[in-house]
């Protein structure tokens, strides 16, 4: 391994464990080393559950206690009967206090069991200092003032220790005379259920503390809750973790200690029975987890995930393999272009293992859970899709020399031409566009070749008859053949073609009905075929008549995309598509392959790659030769795609063992390699309509349902806009870097690209699940469309526009910009109605062909007059006064 290599594998692992080193940073909280005032005390182990009457038995309860030992000072319980009544008489044994609770709802029977357990505890044991009777009985709306009044006068009345009920601290402010019945105030502050940010919670708490304070200065204040969650959802700004909950119960300890509170810890262990009533971060209070191991040390740092090395150990590894094949491999790249790949290859790696590894660092509910099992392939397929994309981006900018590069060849050197056929296809087109085709075939600077018109189906004859006419015309190289009724569409027609070609033509050449082809077309590409192994040669098309109309001139440039990009790239592994005009096919070897396939509307495509399965070469010429017709129309423009699509999806059901590794197929690793990743972005169009309609639903179950549905994890959320972003980056750089438009020509063009999304999806979806459809004709000189007729072309696309607006918006609405994840959510889904709303401006173009020009007049217009004012206002600045 040279080097160069070794050094940018170093340096990529590197910068891997430094930017996971970067989010995993440890925190080091303030220090506290005194003993714990008190902790609540829940001992319910993992499985138990009160809702379902699974108990704790008092050995494991006394276990508990014994972790607690020499840690905590007291313990406050929550309830005095099915078992945990056994609690005061276990902690004396382990020299804890004890402040016993009862737990009240709206059944009176079990009321007067907890209240007579409690009462007989407080009497029996010496270290139950004081009692709580009920839990925000009067927050949930169990008991009324009045009621708890009365249960509290009961146990007053009965024991000889202080007696009170615990409720928020907003609670008592709401109704000040419940103070009137206790003995102290028991007040719960948990600023993670109000919303508060955790850098904000220590302040909250003791504000509303100091609130709780002043209303009653004369009753004695406890704590019986305070705490911070571990793990859970994000309410509004209050995000739960670890770290964040070392920190606050570290930092509460020490202002407890400076300042003489009375409190308990929300809570001594993780409840895991709690999720039922205060979902994920209900489970996630203690500050032992549910298997009974501290989550944090009161000194020392604090990580969020205690094994976070082994992620990006584990990414290493993954991306090792094809970082090291790739870097061997394309050894004609510089040094920067490998060093950005071999990174790229990193990056999906890391982020691949880091979703992955969610579930085993983060709870998650049974809808996260399927959540996370549906995104985590569809990531690793978009992954895939910026992997390719990521390849051709380098290669394209950093590639040092292409290996096969071609040019147009002078024929001076060649003692003789083979001769050549030329078959133009044509389907009920305007005469005067075919004589146009046929006057440029008629310029041709070629010694010896034919013109064979096949009038496919064309059913009006003042259509077809005055093609016919004007062959006539132009003398014997031209033939016309009237084909009704004729099987096969285009394909049909062509290898109708074949049976009427000269016996002398070694050449075939295809063009399309609008194609307009130069003189030397011809003398400067055949000559390629002088070597036996070429099969096909190919130059890419080009459009006239788009300047000044901004819809063809943003669909011109789409085009103009793939021939300077993706051509050239794929011709590195002699793997480029055959398109049906601008091709010269070697006549043995399209005979020899039985011709043109006529079950697939993209026979020109197929052809290649049967032609690459036999072992022959393809020749790319990236010059111009020539020059058709845009489609006039939005739907015409759909339409062509489509069919490119859905042809595509027919050959890949066809011939997609052709494409496995290992297959004897005749293809070549990199000619599988293009074909298979060729067609990745339309399948990822394909996934992106899939998750439109998933994310609709998703937001109506969390406005309708929120207790069933969460919002997505942002590390899904947050990678799936960083790969748009990237999609959208990486058109446009290349487009600077390899086509000659300018930057706002090449947003036109990824505009246009863009709002075929929707379409290409359907094409996707038809090919996978449909076996034939009619052959699409692209539409060549349909009227300009009216307005309405522009929201008509874009009818569906606009509407699911519409409703991933109205999602978004619902979503702000109901949950607030104040919430990280309803933010990122509603984010979302706009970046997924771009592609919708990129078709409805394409078609708006198509409608207003000279809207850009007028935009740009008013513009030139208010800078002249913006420079004019300023003008003025200087002259008048620099007029002499009058005295």
């Amino acid at each position: 391994m040279r080097k160069s290599t070794l050094a940018i594998v170093l340096l990529v692992i590197l910068a891997n464990l430094l930017v996971w080193a970067a989010f995993n940073r440890p925190a080091r909280p303030v220090t506290y080393t005194g003993l714990i005032n008190g902790v609540s005390f829940s001992p319910y182990q993992k499985g138990q559950d009160p809702y379902k009457k699974i108990y704790p038995k008092a050995e494991q309860i006394d276990q508990d206690l014994a972790l607690l030992e020499g840690w905590a000072g007291e313990v406050r319980t929550y309830s005095s009967a099915d078992g945990l009544e056994v609690i005061p008489s276990l902690a004396r044994a382990r020299g804890l206090k004890v402040t016993a609770g009862a737990w009240l709802d709206r059944r009176p029977e079990n009321n007067q069991r907890e209240i007579a357990n409690l009462i007989a505890n407080a009497n029996r044991y010496d270290n139950v200092g004081r009692v709580i009777v009920g839990n925000e009985a009067v927050l949930r709306g169990d008991l009324s003032t009045r009621q708890m009044a009365e249960y509290l006068r009961e146990v007053r009345a009965s024991v000889g220790v202080p007696v009170s009920t615990a409720e928020p601290w907003h609670v008592w402010l709401k109704y000040p005379e419940l103070a009137e019945e206790v003995d102290f105030i028991t007040i719960h502050l948990l600023p993670y259920w109000e919303g508060i940010a955790e850098k904000d919670a220590l302040k909250w708490a003791m504000e509303s503390y100091r609130r709780v304070q002043l209303a009653f200065p004369h009753k004695p204040i406890l704590i019986g809750e305070i705490g911070w969650p571990s793990g859970g959802i994000r309410q509004e700004k209050a995000n739960p973790s670890l770290t964040g909950q070392a920190r606050f119960i570290r930092e509460f300890l020490n202002v407890a200690a400076a300042q003489g509170l009375d409190y308990f810890i929300m809570e001594a262990f993780d409840q895991s029975w709690k999720r039922k009533a205060e979902g994920l971060a209900g489970v996630h209070w203690g500050l032992f987890d549910v298997d009974r191991r501290p989550k944090f040390s009161m000194t020392g740092e604090v990580l969020e995930v205690r094994y976070w090395v082994l992620q990006p150990l584990l990414a290493t590894l993954l991306a090792l393999g094809p970082m090291a094949i790739f870097l061997r491999q394309w050894n004609n790249l510089r040094r920067r272009g490998r060093l950005f790949y071999a990174a790229l290859l990193q990056g999906a790696a890391s982020l691949l293992i880091w979703s992955a590894a969610l579930p085993l660092v983060s709870d998650m509910t049974l809808a996260g859970l399927i959540v996370w099992g549906l995104l985590l392939p569809a990531q690793a397929a978009l992954l895939l899709v910026v992997l390719t994309s990521g390849l051709e981006m380098t290669e394209v900018l950093w590639v040092d020399k292409w290996k096969r590069h071609f040019r147009p060849l002078p024929p001076s050197r060649y003692q003789k031409l083979p001769k050549v056929s030329i078959h133009l296809a044509i389907h009920n087109e305007p005469p005067e566009l075919v004589k146009q085709t046929l006057d440029g075939l008629a310029r041709l600077d070629y010694p010896d070749f034919e013109v064979l018109v096949l009038d496919n189906n064309t059913v009006k004859d003042e259509v077809w008859q005055p093609v016919e006419e004007y062959c006539r015309k132009l003398g014997p190289r031209f033939r016309f053949f009237h084909l009704a009724n004729w099987p096969g569409f285009k394909a049909g027609a062509l290898n109708f073609g074949l049976t009427q070609t000269d016996p002398e033509a070694q050449v075939i050449g295809v063009i399309d009905a609008d194609y307009v082809v130069h003189s030397s077309w011809l003398r400067s590409l055949v000559p390629y075929f002088e070597k036996p192994e070429v099969g096909f040669v190919q130059a890419p098309q080009d459009n006239r008549e788009w300047s000044g109309d901004l819809f063809k001139t943003m669909i011109n440039w789409e085009y103009n995309g793939f021939f300077e990009i993706g051509m050239v790239h794929r011709n590195e592994r002699n793997a480029i598509i055959q398109h049906g005009t601008m091709t010269l096919v070697r006549r043995e070897a399209l005979q020899g392959q039985g011709g043109w396939s006529e079950w697939c509307i993209c026979e020109d495509a197929e052809l290649g790659m049967r032609l690459f399965a036999k072992g022959y070469e393809a020749v790319y010429v990236n010059f111009n030769f020539g020059d058709g017709i845009t489609p006039f129309t939005f739907a015409g423009y759909k339409g062509q795609r489509f069919r490119w699509t859905y042809g595509a999806i027919q050959i890949l059901r066809r011939h997609w063992r052709w494409l496995l590794p290992g297959n004897p197929s005749g293809l070549s690793a990199g000619q599988k390699f293009h074909f298979a990743t060729g067609w990745f972005p339309w399948f990822a169009d394909a996934f992106h309509l899939l998750f439109t309609f998933a994310g609709i639903f998703w937001t109506i179950g969390l406005l309708a349902a929120p207790k069933y549905f969460e919002f997505p994890l942002a590390p899904f959320i947050v990678p799936t806009l960083g790969l748009f972003l990237f999609k959208v980056s990486h058109a446009l750089v290349l487009y600077r870097a390899r086509v000659n438009c300018t930057f706002w020509q090449s947003v036109g063009a990824a505009i246009a690209g863009m709002g075929l999304t929707h379409v290409i999806a359907r094409a996707v979806f038809k090919g996978l699940f449909y076996k034939n459809e009619p052959f699409l004709r692209t539409p060549k000189g349909e009227n300009q469309p009216a307005l309405f007729k522009g929201f008509l072309m874009a009818w569906e696309e606009w509407q699911i526009c519409a409703l991933l607006w109205l999602s978004a918006g619902a979503t702000w609405w109901r949950f607030g910009l104040g919430s990280p994840e309803a933010l990122l959510w509603g984010v979302l889904l706009l970046v997924q109605s771009l592609p919708y709303g990129a078709a409805l401006l394409t078609s708006m173009a198509n409608c207003m062909p000279t809207a850009h020009l007028r935009v740009a007049r008013w513009l030139t217009l208010a800078r002249r007059s913006s420079l004019g004012l300023l003008r003025l206002r200087w002259l008048g600045a620099r007029r002499p006064s009058a005295g």
